[in-house]
């Protein structure tokens, strides 16, 4: 008869099926699921990130959320309008194609040319230019037209010239008349005419033009931009005082830039 009040001295025997960590050494296939039994109940919930648990938690406000709703639309509406500009721009781009006019002096001529020992300057001249228009299907319109001559980067005289349009394909002349009575000019400048003619008989005028131009094509149009004309390195024959030149090499392209 077997003693109940015997202690154990041996441990259970060993399941065969089981690995000595417990764990079974035969798994269950791949994408066996272990669902969560609905004896256990609900999943706990973390009382840290619950809000309802959290005291510091706070209800927005409706009118914050209201008003944010609406900048998000009224921004929305802008980016669109922003992106339909562009998008109407760049067609009209496309099919009117803009190019900017072409200029080119065609004479420069300088009359009574003196340059004194008191760095005193007086001269007269009239510059020839032509303004083309390369455009097929855009007019242009010109207006508070400003050209400037220089010495380098002195500045000599300067003059107003009338505005004008253009239509497509046109070239208009226009005439620019400087003149220097006196005008006082720094002794770089002075040292720079003088040795210019003594080496070659020549001096180096630059003239600058800007503009106020338009764009048009029927209803189209832009907005007013600055036109900016460089003429630069026109050579006038002046030997010395008292004396007229014209300009050496003929005519010359300028660079124009908005």
């Amino acid at each position: 008869m077997e003693d109940h009040n015997r202690p154990v001295t041996g441990y259970p025997a060993p399941n065969p099926n089981r690995y000595p960590n417990g764990y079974s050494a035969n798994p269950p296939p791949p994408g066996t699921a272990y669902p969560y039994t609905a004896a256990a109940g609900p999943p706990p919930v973390n009382a840290y990130y619950s809000h309802q648990n959290n005291p510091y938690y706070q209800q927005p406000d409706p009118n914050i959320v209201r008003r944010a709703t609406f900048l998000r639309r009224v921004l929305a509406f802008v980016i669109g309008l922003i992106v339909v500009f562009a998008a109407i721009t760049f067609i009209v781009w496309l099919v009117l194609r803009p190019q900017l006019p072409e200029f080119r002096v065609d004479s420069f001529s300088v009359s009574n040319f003196t340059l004194g020992n008191n760095s005193l300057i007086a001269f007269t001249s009239e510059v020839r230019l032509t303004a083309r228009n390369p455009n097929k299907k855009m007019t242009l319109s010109y207006d508070h037209i400003q050209a400037v001559v220089f010495y380098k980067s002195w500045l000599l005289s300067d003059t107003i010239i009338p505005p004008f349009s253009q239509g497509t394909k046109n070239e208009t002349s226009l005439t620019a008349n400087f003149a220097a009575a006196g005008s006082f000019l720094d002794r770089p400048a002075v040292d720079g005419i003088n040795s210019e003619r003594r080496n070659n008989g020549n001096v180096g005028f630059n003239l600058r033009v800007v503009s106020s131009v338009r764009f048009k094509a029927k209803a189209w149009r832009t907005r007013r931009r600055f036109l900016k004309v460089f003429c630069g390195d026109l050579a006038v024959g002046i030997q010395s005082n008292g004396m007229s030149g014209t300009l050496i090499g003929g005519p010359r392209q300028c660079r124009v830039g908005i």
